[in-house]
């Protein structure tokens, strides 16, 4: 049977470039991208969209019935900064949307299912580097609470019902085709819109708050990798931990000024430092590496150069 694919919250910040991937692997009308609100012109123009609401399970069952999906990959979901306005309007859709497609999962409705966790799981006890894949969680954001509960979810109806449901903590993700979405590691993608502006740039975290991230190239590869894996290399069902490269906002604002010398930058940290003094400075991805061959292609240098080059 062809692989059938539905992106839901194909028009974020990360479904827009998994969605096009998708796309050129397994092509147009083979993978239905789905928003609560249309996309942009590459997503709507490249295959089938449809308007859909992640917290309505008959709409997805509907969506998947028509186009006899085989593979659900959920995007849609409220992020750490945004959470923090609005909690309980966060966690209903972050966790009644996973709900909805693990039960179509368990219904034997989808075969295979992709849910990204994030960095937000761990919190202050966590050990701060290298963060182990097995560790103290206790995270202290709406986000990362709904995150972590979707872990057990995930872990619990694999081991119940035999979904096959995979995942990864996604560390701070940085692309220069779609802009900040309301994360706490977005400062990352703002720095480079104002550099290449002209503009000066106020930083929202500390000059020192070092952070995981990782380039978007990495992370929609990453994200295929663990999807094409056989089912077998999958030990991990509540989620893998996921590392490119760790470094500080004065550590990007050093690698721009050897691009442009002229950049300015200041730092007033708002309630999005508390958030980031809560997760971890790096992670041990070790498992995923060893699991699925991952490994990450690009460092800090190269990123910059990437994201200058096209934003120019």
């Amino acid at each position: 049977m062809s692989t059938k694919i539905l992106v839901i919250g194909a028009c974020g910040q990360i479904g827009t470039e998994l969605t096009m991937r998708l796309r050129e692997i397994y092509g147009g009308e083979q993978v239905i991208a789905s928003d609560i609100r249309e996309g942009n012109e590459e997503v709507m123009a490249t295959g089938p969209f449809e308007t859909l609401d992640a917290m309505n399970k008959s709409q997805i069952e509907d969506v998947c019935l028509h186009y006899e999906v085989n593979e659900v990959y959920l995007m849609a979901a409220m992020l750490s900064a945004t959470g923090e306005k609005f909690p309980k309007k966060a966690w209903s859709l972050n966790m009644d949307s996973l709900m909805h497609v693990l039960d179509l999962a368990k219904e034997g409705k989808i075969d295979k299912l992709f849910w990204p966790s994030s960095i937000a799981v761990f919190g202050p006890t966590t050990p701060k580097h290298d963060t182990p894949q097995h560790t103290i969680m206790e995270p202290t954001t709406v986000y990362g609470i709904s995150k972590q509960t979707g872990e057990r979810w995930c872990e619990y109806y694999h081991q119940k019902y035999g979904v096959d449901v995979r995942s990864m903590r996604y560390p701070g993700l940085i692309s220069w085709k779609t802009l900040p979405g309301g994360g706490t590691t977005d400062y990352a993608i703002d720095i480079f819109h104002k550099a290449v502006a002209g503009a000066h740039y106020n930083c929202f975290l500390s000059k020192d708050t070092e952070l995981p991230m990782m380039y978007m190239e990495d992370a929609v590869r990453a994200t295929v990798e663990i999807m094409r894996a056989p089912a077998e290399e999958i030990i991990e069902r509540s989620s893998y931990n996921l590392s490119g490269m760790s470094f500080t906002p004065q550590d990007i604002a050093n690698e721009i000024h050897k691009h442009l010398p002229d950049f300015s930058i200041s730092y007033a940290p708002d309630f999005r430092q508390q958030i980031a003094d809560s997760w971890p400075s790096s992670i041990d991805d070790a498992p995923a590496r060893k699991d699925w061959n991952w490994s990450h292609e690009y460092g800090l240098d190269q990123m910059v150069v990437e994201m200058l080059s096209h934003l120019k």
